[in-house]
Order: structure tokens, then sequence, then C-alpha cells
């Protein structure tokens, strides 16, 4: 049975960079535009808004028939953040961060958004003896307490990645995550899974999707696949479709159908990103469909509650692959 609140979808925009040199944001969303199956969008900040203001940009999007999901925020663009945002050693530089983010909320709030998305990868280390874990934990867990209480209406999601650009991040794995999470405690805070980050963590999708369903709020999903050596960004279920279903069953069952994000890097290998980005709604479609079969199939639950593997499987390849 199809669902009636199937989740929309969004696609990364800096992957349409390559369609014409020189070209900037506006551009980008008219080319989501043209894709054909895209309903939302997300806007890094303050990256995005380097040559428009928010007005502009709500404007560009209501054009492409886009609405706003939330906002990302970049720190790693400026060289000031090297050596971190949130646990930089100095105050001034934290509290530059600080009002940044504050910023991006803001924009989010006066553009009618609801989420704005902390990608923390310039917050971590490359040596021993170079960071006081302790001390960087402390100004994370009171920075991230701070930005949540600046506007409680809008959601606050972590999304977490083990490095890149550091050789650690200080937030590299679910269960550091969602730690923090308990730690700040706010209403508005939450985890955004991003499916090859979670690959490249050595954790199991649905799995870690369970986990924060039990502790926190699921409050992004972003779906791409990989090799889990590193951040791939390839297209959704083209290495691990079974995974992929799995995942969209718990996110069907946690009743987690709002925006589904196309983090994937067609630039990467010269992938004309409009037919990337179709080849994404079409296969996430057909992956939904199947979820969608699985979600209340009594069959499959009963052979789950067994940790029969042989039998689950092949109840999930007749639905995935056909009898």
């Amino acid at each position: 049975m199809i669902r009636a609140n199937r989740p929309r979808y969004a696609a990364r925009l800096n992957a349409f960079k390559q369609l014409s040199p020189g070209s900037d944001v506006k551009d980008w969303i008219m080319a989501a535009g043209k894709v054909g199956g895209l309903g939302a969008a997300d806007l890094n900040f303050p990256d995005h808004f380097a040559k428009h203001d928010a007005t502009q940009m709500a404007s560009f999007l209501s054009d492409a028939k886009l609405a706003l999901n939330g906002v990302a925020m970049r720190y790693y663009t400026d060289p000031g953040f090297k050596l971190g945002a949130f646990t930089h050693p100095d105050p001034c530089v934290r509290k530059a961060a600080i009002d940044i983010t504050k910023q991006g909320i803001d924009v989010c709030a006066a553009m009618g958004g609801k989420t704005v998305t902390l990608w923390m990868g310039q917050d971590g280390f490359d040596y021993a003896f170079q960071m006081d874990y302790a001390a960087a934990w402390d100004r994370t867990i009171k920075t991230i307490s701070e930005v949540c209480a600046h506007n409680l209406a809008i959601d606050i999601a972590i999304e977490y990645k083990p490095n890149e650009p550091r050789a650690y991040a200080l937030m590299p794995d679910i269960g550091t995550t969602l730690l923090a999470c308990k730690e700040v405690s706010a209403p508005n805070l939450g985890v955004t899974l991003d499916f090859a980050h979670v690959l490249y963590a050595d954790e199991m999708p649905a799995h870690s999707a369970a986990l924060i369903g039990r502790h926190s709020r699921m409050i992004g999903l972003h779906l791409n696949d990989g090799y889990g050596k590193r951040d791939d960004g390839l297209m959704v279920g083209s290495v691990h479709a079974i995974q992929t279903v799995e995942l969209l069953v718990a996110m069907l069952r946690m009743n987690q159908t709002d925006v589904i994000y196309f983090d994937t890097f067609p630039d990467m290998g010269g992938l004309d990103p409009i037919e990337e980005a179709r080849t994404n709604v079409a296969l996430t479609d057909r992956l939904m469909d199947v979820a969608e079969a699985l979600a209340d199939d009594a069959t499959l639950a009963d052979a789950i509650d067994k940790q029969d593997a042989a039998k689950s499987h092949r109840i999930v390849a007749k639905a995935l692959y056909g009898s």
C-alpha cells in the first residue's frame, strides 16, 4: 500500500555547480527545479547567501517550486575555523561561530524553514596531545545548548561523521552524538542521519536509526551510498540496496516521513547532476515501494523476531527483485 505521507525529496544544490562556469546559487536552484520529483531544498549558511539575501533566496526557491527544508551550517570554508568552530582555543573565534550559527537560525526562521543542521567536521583533532578532550567536549555542549536556546521553534540537528577535514571528529559516531544530545537535553535538538557517514562509521543504518528513536529524535535523513571507506556520496541504493530498504522500513515505522535529502556527489565523477538527481528520485521511489510493502509484513516481522535471516532475506529479495 502506498502511504499518503511519503516524504518530499531534496537534492544537494552544490552538485549543480558544474552545469555552468561562473554560476551561483540562483542557477543551482533553478537547475534543481528542472529535475522533477524534488519538492524541497536545503541552503548552506553563510556560503549560499554571499550574493543574495533571504528575501531573494526565498523568491528563487518559489520560482523553482521548491520549499525550504532547512539551513546547513558551513564553517569549514572560513580559514579562521581551521582549528575548530565550537572547540577553537580562542574564545573570540568560538563566539564568532556561535554568532554565525544564530544568524543561520534567524535566516532559516525568516524563510519559513524548520531545521538547522550542524556538521562539525572542523571540530576535531589530528594529533595526540593536540586537544584537551574534556575541555573541547564541554565547550561543544555549552555552545550547542546556547544555539538550541536561541529559537526553540527551530530544530537543531547534529550530523555526525567519523572524520574529514580533521583526522578525528569530536562526535564521530551515533554513540557520542546521542551522548551529546542527552547532555544538552534541549527539546529542539536531535540527529541528522547520513547514510554514507553511517557506513563510514562502521554502523548499520537501521540500527543507528533505532538508537536515535530510542534516545533522541530523528530530525533529518540524508540518503546516498558508498563503500564505507570514505564519504563517497554515490547514488541511492547503488551499493547497499537492502540496507537502504531496511533503513526506510525503520523510518516508516518511526513515522519519519518528511524530507529525504540526496547528499550525493555527481560532480566528483562528472555525471550530469540533473540526470543523477532524477536517478536518485527514481531509485528512492522504487525502494520506498518495497519498504512500504515490507513495513507491515507479518511474515517478515515473525522471521525477524526469530532472527531467521534466511527466511527474512527470501522475503526481502522477492519484494526487491521479484519472484
